[in-house]
């Protein structure tokens, strides 16, 4: 491997406990083991010399390629074209536990459409980041590699034209393991990369592999058919279903944000994250899309995990983080790798994630909008379920007129950001609608009292005249995509001409031929070097706001037009930079779920004219 392999050059697999990504070319250049925010295996993604790889591709020979996903399915298709024929690498992850388990699998089948096919295997892991050294023992059709805290076996199978023959074996070379396979049209052969394991494994059955590739399109073909959205943009949408179901940690329902870490928002730049974790407020946003679109099971898990969160308060603490790991623990210590030079030079390498500490004051706003959501599509809470909402009610209460990071997570010092101060207006609204809705005992008054007193100040101090816009925090010019959602929770009605003046204003401002920018890092210091590219999620709120406001032609424009920056089989990462690339961690849940709500959206707004009720949010009453 001569360099990285682009970021919007990757497909996903996975299996709802941790995910690899494909790059288009055959190479498994990222994959964490065993969960989403474990330590990787390989990490080529982010050094191609030191991180490890898994590569399977036509050997020694010019080839060009293409990839797909099979249709409504997680199974991944990487198709060669050489002068000796037409072949391709099948990659999948069976789901076989949604209990967490230190056993999975990546299946990868060889086959030969046309002609003659000679694939070359290549696999070098390298643990913990590359960091810790790992023991290689072979064995007919197998190969083992052991460390002190975590053992894969590689082992394969024979051609399917001659099952009781001998298995493909592999050569040592350095501590990984290479070897090559000779097919013919219509042969196949596989091999599983299978952790949890410390002692080799015998070949591979005969009809193993394709017993789990058709128990795997069974399951997401199955998954997706309880989709009910039927609208224009039907291929994209169930797309970004799928990658939301692939950021699922099936044993608590949380969401990753993206299952990537150190990918930069500029190349070359510092702003390099990690993001395999939950964030409260991208949790609550991934579970109001899958209610839109029908997946009830998914949000009542995720409500689950997002109550048990909510915790008794100690002596200044918050009743919940704003992130955390799949399994609900809170140590995110962020360090850096300095052994890996990063994705293009972008140094430096972060895992863990210090913002973890921040206070961000939206995040109660999004939980409480994402819940009264599951209580209008039947998803009620118990008693104790209520008491914790109390409990985080009145905790917004005493605290919703202070300081915070806000929404961005920005480094450069706490302000009085508008964003979170109208989310927290939210996070009472709804609140106040559930008490009433189902007579449950709360402080009404209060939370009407502190409701209305939000409403008052935003409006008088988050509204400045000479920009004629709602601007980013109290006392600052610059403007802020954040508050696209305004009109779409409710703030404000969408024609209102305070509104219409903002977003007129961001459409001069903060618009680049439909993308959109958060906001401008050099007129508001946020305490990092460089600069970033649009977020994509930013550009699909765009999209409804200018379908709320009555802007449908520009919206569905705009729509469209943020279709055509996903990548070869629908992927989005975080953000666009300025000639066109993906940039950011990839694939980022942010986006996808932001595409969901637009189309569905979109779809009323112009089946039923602009400015009405939608369907996502009809049941606010």
């Amino acid at each position: 491997m001569d360099s990285e392999i682009a970021i919007a050059r990757h497909g996903l697999i996975g299996d709802l406990q941790t995910a690899a990504l494909v790059g288009d070319e055959g190479t498994i250049d990222w994959y964490c083991c065993p969960r989403f925010d474990s330590p990787s295996v390989f990490a080529a993604l982010l050094d191609n010399a030191h991180g490890g790889h898994f590569r399977i591709a036509p050997e020694g020979r010019s080839f060009t390629s293409s990839q797909l996903y099979l249709p409504g399915t997680a199974v991944l298709i990487t198709r060669f074209r050489t002068s000796e024929g037409v072949s391709e690498v099948l990659d999948f992850m069976p789901v076989t536990s949604t209990t967490a388990t230190p056993v999975h699998q990546i299946v990868r089948v060889m086959r030969c459409v046309s002609g003659r096919a000679q694939f070359r295997i290549d696999c070098e892991p390298r643990f913990d980041y590359g960091r810790q050294d790992h023991e290689l023992e072979l064995s007919p059709g197998a190969a083992l590699f052991r460390t002190a805290d975590l053992s894969m076996a590689l082992y394969a199978g024979p051609r399917s034209s001659q099952p009781t023959g001998e298995p493909l074996n592999f050569d040592r070379r350095g501590d990984g393991v290479t070897a090559v396979v000779g097919l013919k049209a219509g042969e196949l052969s596989g091999v599983v990369l299978l952790s949890g394991t410390d002692r080799p494994l015998p070949p591979l059955a005969p009809g193993e592999v394709m017993e789990d590739y058709l128990n795997t399109v069974n399951f997401w073909r199955t998954w997706l058919a309880h989709s009910r959205y039927r609208g224009r943009w039907r291929e994209a949408v169930e797309r970004s279903a799928i990658t939301l179901k692939l950021l699922t940690y099936a044993p608590t329902g949380a969401f990753v944000a993206a299952p990537t870490a150190g990918l930069p928002e500029q190349v070359g730049g510092e702003r390099n994250w990690d993001y395999r974790y939950t964030w409260i407020r991208d949790a609550s946003f991934s579970a109001y899309a899958l209610l839109g679109l029908g997946f009830s099971e998914e949000a009542r898990a995720l409500g689950h995990w997002l109550g048990d969160r909510v915790r008794e308060l100690s002596e200044g603490e918050e009743p919940l983080n704003i992130m955390y790991r799949v399994d609900g623990s809170s140590d995110l210590f962020e360090e850096t790798l300095p052994h890996l030079k990063g994705y293009r030079e972008s140094r430096p390498v972060r895992i863990g994630n210090a913002a973890s500490g921040q206070r961000q004051l939206d995040i109660y706003g999004e939980l409480m909008d994402a819940l009264y959501l599951a209580d209008a599509s039947g998803i009620r809470f118990a008693h104790q379920g209520w008491l914790k909402i109390v409990h985080l009610i009145d905790w917004v209460c005493d605290h919703w007129d202070e300081p915070e990071e806000g929404i961005w997570e920005t480094r450069g010092g706490r302000q009085d950001f508008v964003y979170g101060r109208f989310q927290a207006w939210i996070a009472l609204d709804r609140a106040v609608r559930l008490a009433q809705r189902h007579a449950r005992p709360a402080d009404l008054g209060r939370w009407v009292a502190e409701r209305d007193r939000i409403y008052q100040q935003v409006m008088s101090r988050g509204w400045d005249p000479e920009r004629k816009a709602f601007v980013q925090h109290y006392g600052s010019k610059v403007l802020d995509a954040s508050l696209l959602l305004m009109p779409v929770s409710g703030f404000l009605v969408p024609d209102d001409p305070l509104w219409l003046s903002t977003l007129e204003a961001m459409g001069q401002e903060l618009v680049s031929d439909s993308l959109v920018y958060r906001y401008d890092p050099s007129a508001s210091p946020d305490g990092l070097r460089g600069s970033e590219g649009t977020f994509s999620m930013c550009s699909f709120w765009y999209v409804d706001a200018l379908a709320r406001s009555g802007y449908l032609d520009e919206a569905r424009l705009a729509f469209e037009k943020m279709l055509t920056y996903s990548n070869h089989v629908g992927l989005y990462s975080e953000e666009i930079s300025s000639n066109g690339e993906q940039i950011g961690n990839f694939p980022q849940a942010f986006t996808h779920l932001a595409l969901i709500t637009s189309a569905m959206n979109l779809d009323f707004q112009l089946d039923h004219g602009a400015g009405t009720v939608d369907l996502v949010r009809d049941s606010r009453g």
